[in-house]
């Protein structure tokens, strides 16, 4: 699936800093924890509470953020729809790389197992 260079733009500038009160808000308003969150964004980038604290601090966008991280070697096995777009089918690696974070967090809110968000 193609996006359009601005979309695609517009999230590789997006700060991780102005993303993440929305993520720990979703998931506690469905009954979940910021550890089970925090556990979720390791998995998928590598990155402890320290590092996602000191990226924060650094207000890094995406863009800088997805170079840093590690991906899961299993981030491709994410598939489905997020934000009317099918992942699997994102052409843009960085774009596709969001929206795995944004899947896996929908994924925690929907009080799905975290054996089955992680891949396991």
């Amino acid at each position: 699936m193609t996006t359009t260079p601005e979309h695609d733009r517009k999230i590789a500038e997006m700060t991780f800093a102005s993303v993440y009160p929305h993520y720990v808000t979703k998931v506690e308003r469905k009954g979940r924890t910021v550890e089970e969150l925090h556990e979720v964004i390791e998995w998928l980038t590598g990155f402890s509470k320290s590092d996602l604290d000191a990226l924060m601090e650094e207000k890094v966008n995406f863009e800088t953020f997805f170079q840093r991280a590690t991906l899961h070697p299993n981030a491709h096995l994410i598939k489905g729809v997020i934000c009317g777009y099918r992942i699997e089918n994102i052409e843009t690696p960085l774009t596709q790389q969001v929206r795995y974070l944004d899947k896996l967090v929908d994924e925690l809110a929907k009080g799905r197992k975290m054996e089955k968000i992680l891949r396991i």
